[in-house]
């Protein structure tokens, strides 16, 4: 049987890429799941145009509340087809469909909600002046969408962290093109069906599927008719972005790589200390931009905690998504031989493997799966290549500490600076250690605590850059001051 072929989404359109296709692989068992229509430059310039088109008609002339309910029905179409997304994530990625379901797909769809609500309320400033004839003169200023966006999306996350950039863009009055990972091109054909569906007028939003270098993403984000990108993945692809859109000054938004910490002092509830690193370091098989690769532990309970997370590590239940598993397998062969580069380094260097460090044994038909141990060391140095650079997959190394000061400064010997988890019983400890830690988000007793009103995003080679809640839009709009001299000398002002 001939595997299907998904398209790329442009003007309203399903349209054949000239780039070629290729194959989409499962990383449970290695076969395709189907083929993907490839975008050449032609392609991409075919969905820019339609953006700009798009961008520059209605859609921005809707007033808020016409795009919220718009938006709306999106969000209710994605929970309207839930088990069809929920199939398509799990396929595409390998995750347990009990990840899926309560968090991928659900947060998908709130992101619209959030942000079609969200630009109904967000007020601009306005000041009143003297002039210098006595009179006065008011300044407002107004949000203008900044017109198209390109958002190139990571394979960790698909929908959920598409969706996290087309719903506040969209919400804002712009049109988008996006590009989907290779790796995981399934639901972004699925929500494109879902916005025809909803009423979003073609040239809105658009597909366009490939590879990043000389390839779609490459095409996408040098483009000139681009007034912004956007992009989530990791560091060198991030600024090989951000140069592509330095060449028209072009704003750029990015959520990078990290190398996170946790943080465990000896006054914690243990238990909920453990099951935080437990879901920091192995949920999603550790493809998290948040998850935690560096514990370190007050040497009170070392032994200890490195004993109950290791026991955690090896009951991991491994599988496909179909079955009551707690991990599935990485995303791909490729990625997987990355990642046991960095199980061989640990070994070779002397650290001492509590759990895991290498390839589970499987069923015969799930052999050409991407799978992998969830894997806790100790014994290194913090300045390895194992300590010091991101692995993005399921292990994390756990050091003793002694005192604040020192753990501070472990923790923040990083070029990265996106997550941090602190667990203590002792509020005035978690605030210092909070406010001393450099990084974009820190947790006090959570981990993946989110509340989509905050801002989000990293510090040093971690990303560029805050969306969530108002950050969002201050990315997607353009402020436009307005000064209107009125004769009117205020009674309050400057």
């Amino acid at each position: 049987m001939t595997a299907r072929t998904l398209l790329n989404f442009i003007a309203g359109e399903w349209v054949s890429g000239s780039g070629g296709v290729f194959d989409n692989v499962s990383p449970v068992d290695g076969t395709v799941i189907c083929r993907v229509s490839a975008a050449g430059e032609a392609d991409v310039d075919a969905a820019v145009q339609s953006a700009r088109a798009a961008a520059k008609g209605d859609w921005r002339r809707l007033s808020a509340e016409q795009r919220g309910a718009i938006l709306h029905r999106v969000a209710d179409g994605i929970m309207a087809r839930f088990d069809e997304f929920v199939a398509a994530e799990c396929a595409d990625t390998g995750k347990p469909r009990s990840l899926a379901s309560h968090l991928d797909i659900p947060r998908g769809a709130a992101n619209f909600r959030v942000f079609a609500d969200l630009v109904k309320t967000i007020s601009c400033e306005s000041f009143q002046m003297a002039t210098p004839d006595g009179q006065g003169a008011l300044n407002y200023a107004i949000r203008k969408p900044r017109g198209v966006i390109g958002i190139i999306c990571p394979w960790n996350l698909p929908l959920l962290l598409m969706t996290w950039k087309v719903g506040p863009a969209l919400a804002s009055g712009n049109a988008v093109v996006v590009k989907p990972s290779e790796e995981t091109p399934s639901t972004a054909n699925l929500l494109a069906e879902v916005m025809a569906a909803a009423g979003v007028p073609p040239g809105v939003f658009n597909v366009v599927h490939g590879f990043g270098q000389d390839a779609a993403g490459e095409f996408l984000s040098r483009h000139t008719g681009v007034d912004a990108i956007t992009f989530t993945g990791e560091t060198r692809t991030g600024a090989a972005i951000m140069a592509a859109g330095s060449s028209r000054v072009r704003p750029v938004s990015l959520e990078l790589g990290g190398k996170n910490p946790a943080v465990v002092f000896a006054d914690c509830d243990l238990s909920a200390a453990v099951d935080g690193v437990v879901r920091s370091a192995f949920e999603n098989a550790g493809q998290v931009c948040l998850g935690t690769e560096r514990v370190f532990v007050e040497r009170p309970v070392f032994d200890v905690f490195v004993e109950r997370l290791s026991q955690r590590a090896r009951a991991l239940r491994i599988g496909p998504p179909e079955e009551d598993v707690q991990m599935g397998p990485l995303i791909s062969l490729e990625h997987r031989e990355k990642v046991l580069g960095y199980y061989r380094q640990a070994r070779g260097l002397g650290a001492t493997i509590h759990a895991g460090g290498g390839v589970p044994e499987m069923p015969a038909h799930l052999a050409g799966g991407a799978w992998i141990e969830p894997t806790v060391w100790s014994g290194l140095d913090d300045d390895c290549a194992v300590m010091t650079e991101e692995i993005f997959g399921p292990c994390c190394h756990v050091s003793p500490f002694d005192t604040e000061e020192e753990v501070v400064r472990r923790a923040n010997d990083t070029e990265y600076g996106l997550a941090c988890s602190i667990w203590t019983e002792n509020l005035s400890r978690g605030l210092r250690l909070s406010a001393a830690i450099e990084a974009g988000v820190v947790w006090v007793n959570a981990w993946f605590l989110r509340d989509l009103r905050t801002p989000f995003g990293g510090t040093k080679m971690s990303g560029v850059g805050r969306e969530g809640g108002v950050h969002s839009l201050e990315f997607y709009t353009e402020l436009t001051n307005i000064c209107i001299k009125n004769g009117v000398a205020p009674a309050f002002a400057s």
